[in-house]
């Protein structure tokens, strides 16, 4: 079981919510795995929502069930960090590198830690602390 505190980008969340995603299984067993809250950022719950406005139309509103139930934790405003997320966007710029992925790398920064649930394979490349590499679960 993980302890509290796992960073949880889009993926897995739009996974978890939609039964017909390819990656829901995988889903379910993260959250089984991952003792909430999980942390995340408003920039990976606006493409959750954007994303599960595809799926149906009350998708959205089940994003913001999870935060309100205290599964899902928002751990950083990106507004108090607008350098570090523009260092991370351009240090990162050679790759697909989203708003929501620099900001998660700066979650990691913010509260020294790590472990992520993604199915974003460049998390593998991405650092956090400039150096530390994530734990993908």
């Amino acid at each position: 079981m993980n302890a509290p505190g796992v960073l949880l980008d889009t993926g897995p969340l739009v996974a978890l919510l939609s039964a017909r995603d390819s990656h829901h299984a995988r889903a379910r067993q993260l959250f089984d795995e991952c003792l909430p809250p999980l942390r995340s950022c408003e920039a990976v719950v606006a493409e959750a929502c954007f994303l599960m406005t595809k799926v149906h139309a009350a998708g959205p509103g089940e994003v913001i069930a999870l935060i309100r139930r205290g599964v899902v934790e928002m751990a950083m405003a990106a507004e108090q960090h607008w350098p570090n997320l523009e260092v991370l966007l351009r240090r990162y710029a050679d790759r697909p590198v989203s708003f929501a992925d620099a900001c998660l790398i700066r979650c990691a920064e913010v509260h020294e830690e790590g472990r992520i649930a993604t199915f974003d394979r460049d998390f593998s490349v991405y650092r956090w602390a400039r150096h530390r590499k994530f734990q993908i679960l």
